[in-house]
């Protein structure tokens, strides 16, 4: 898939790695629409972007992944500038053991209904282009993580939902190819604020610093050339790719259906 021309959606673009991606794909020549809760992040991002890009290129709607209606709303305003969409990037997510509803409601209720809504625009049945979606996950998606159990929870639900798209889509002519992203630890506010944010299993905070010790961190312009090759490679389709330091790695899974 070229990008030159295509329309991509990024949520929790502001910042972190929904940021590097927003930067990847208009580097590529896509348009991006950043959608994100920080509404002064936002904007201020956009504006520089403008600045390297143009004002046409980019659209920044403050957006709440928990709102159905924000949603809408904001994928409606992007057909109506752009034209269409190409590309989702369910990216918003966060990481708070104390508050582990909304983890549910935000990592995996929220990627559910941004998908199930963007195909209303995306799927061939429904008049759209096709393309693809790329849902954030975590390596704690492919192996739990202990001190966050309900974070690692979302993340394997991701996968599952990812995989389970794909082999809708190809059944039922989506024509919208689904892919998983699984970083490792990666430098960003969310990953430097772990050891606030685990609640009940604070004491294991250590065995955490631990691993990232033994694993090392990406920075998020490493991560975003693995992304791109989920957007552009037209042969990966239910793929969790997971992505460390030293190097990437398919997952594989048992597979019932062919």
């Amino acid at each position: 898939m070229a990008l030159n021309g295509k329309i991509a959606v990024v949520t929790g673009a502001a910042m972190g790695i929904g940021r590097a991606m927003t930067e990847i794909l208009l580097k590529n020549d896509a348009k991006v629409a950043l959608l994100d809760v920080n509404e002064t992040a936002g904007k201020t991002f956009k504006e520089a972007l403008d600045k390297q890009y143009g004002q046409e290129r980019t659209l920044f709607l403050t957006c709440n992944v928990e709102s159905e209606e924000q949603i809408k709303a904001a994928f409606q305003k992007i057909v109506e500038t752009f034209g269409g969409i190409d590309i989702l990037c369910n990216n918003a997510g966060i990481l708070n053991e104390t508050l582990w509803e909304k983890i549910v409601s935000i990592n995996l209720v929220g990627v559910i209904r941004g998908t199930y809504l963007a195909l209303e625009h995306m799927s061939k049945l429904s008049g759209g282009r096709g393309g693809v979606i790329i849902n954030t996950a975590s390596m704690a998606g492919l192996g739990p993580l202990p001190s966050c159990p309900v974070y690692t929870s979302t993340k394997h639900g991701v996968i599952g939902f990812t995989r389970a798209m794909a082999i809708a889509s190809s059944l039922s002519g989506y024509g919208i190819r689904f892919n998983a992203l699984c970083p490792g630890f990666v430098n960003t506010e969310l990953f430097t604020s772990i050891p606030n944010k685990l609640g009940q299993f604070s004491h294991l905070a250590e065995a955490t610093q631990q691993l990232v010790e033994k694993l090392g961190t990406l920075t998020v312009s490493e991560l975003a050339e693995h992304y791109l090759e989920l957007v552009t490679d037209e042969t990966k389709n239910g793929e969790a790719l997971l992505v460390l330091p030293t190097g990437k790695k398919y997952a594989t899974f048992p597979t019932f259906i062919e």
